[in-house]
């Protein structure tokens, strides 16, 4: 894996908002950018990878669980500057709603901790406000796929 400090181009980013039992799969980040943050889990596409087979991997190498996706939830640019207005990190984000289908978890890769949380304890974790719009997102149109409100 090459540096991704002060890029000559975006990098694409997987993430993948886990539902399970009214509870969501985060992780704690082991790298950076945001090392020692909750996050859900993601990570950076490989070349002659699909974003959707990136996803599923990324969710499997930090976590052990296997997941099937649904619907993409939304695609966010993160960028930073550095205190000399260089463009220190840039990632594409691409985010997916997913359920869990198998495997007890176990933090692997880049993952330093990883765990399910009820819903109604996410602001505890103090992740990315747009994390936690990814998760909210993905409750919504989880109570649509089902029929919902």
């Amino acid at each position: 894996m090459s540096d991704r400090n002060y890029p000559d181009r975006p990098y694409v980013g997987v993430g993948v908002v886990v539902l399970h039992a009214d509870q969501v799969l985060l992780v704690r980040r082991g790298k950076p950018p945001r090392a020692g943050a909750w996050s859900i889990p993601g990570g950076a596409q490989n070349v002659g990878e699909t974003v959707r087979d990136a996803a599923k991997r990324e969710v499997f190498e930090e976590t052990g669980v296997e997941v099937e996706l649904f619907d993409l939830l939304d695609v966010v640019d993160t960028i930073r500057h550095d205190g000399e207005g260089r463009v220190q990190f840039h990632f594409t984000l691409v985010d997916f709603l997913g359920e869990w289908r198998s495997g007890a978890l176990l933090a692997g890769d880049d993952a330093a901790d990883c765990r399910w949380v009820p819903l109604g304890d996410i602001e505890r974790y103090g992740m990315w406000n747009e994390t936690e719009r990814m998760i909210r997102l993905a409750v919504s149109r989880l109570a649509l796929r089902l029929g919902g409100s």
